[in-house]
């Protein structure tokens, strides 16, 4: 008969070394045409975006982006992306689940839809989250999602999902977000990287 023996690991990895999230850069929006990050590079695994209080200037638009492989001179990364939602009205009159399938991308280049059909009302911001995972790989296409809360120009709330790769062995080395029509009017986007 074998008897077990327990072993006890005690082991925190250093600070900075395994799944902490560091501060990088904030841009703050004031009637801006986009945001746009560079300089991603290999110091992280995970780049993670935070969006806060996003506000468009225009009405029923939507929020996208895209990412560059020549440090921002061109953001046209080819990508395949999908989404979906849930939504419930401001009246409490319809709710539920849909796949957003005319805003998917099949190896498109153009800007993708993060979010959609959001208000420029003062009481209907974009908040949530982007990762974009890997970026600095030239082995692999980068894998990127978001979850973002925001209030369509209809007063509904929807909660979106959205997720893809960048179908390029290149480098992904900056990044940008701007609506599909009229500027951010206000707004921060934080970038942090996870180590």
């Amino acid at each position: 008969m074998s008897t077990y023996n327990a072993i006890k690991y005690d082991f925190a990895p250093p600070a900075g070394t395994f799944g902490d999230m560091i501060f990088i850069s904030e841009q703050t929006a004031s009637a801006s045409s986009s945001i746009s990050f560079t300089g991603i590079d290999s110091t992280y695994r995970t780049y993670y975006f935070k969006f806060i209080d996003i506000h468009p200037a225009t009405d029923n638009v939507n929020l996208t982006f895209n990412g560059s492989s020549d440090g921002g001179s061109n953001y046209n990364v080819t990508k395949t992306t999908t989404l979906f939602s849930a939504f419930h009205s401001e009246a409490d009159d319809n709710n539920g689940v849909t796949y957003a399938g005319s805003l998917d991308t099949a190896q498109g280049t153009g800007h993708q839809v993060i979010t959609w059909q959001v208000g420029n009302d003062n009481d209907h911001p974009i908040n949530g989250e982007l990762f974009l995972f890997n970026p600095s790989s030239t082995t692999f296409v980068k894998h990127f999602m978001s979850r973002v809360s925001a209030t369509t120009y209809h007063n509904y709330e929807r909660d979106a999902f959205m997720a893809g790769y960048f179908n390029t062995t290149s480098a992904v080395d900056a990044v940008q977000f701007k609506m599909s029509s009229g500027n951010i009017d206000d707004g921060i986007i934080q970038l942090y990287g996870i180590a």
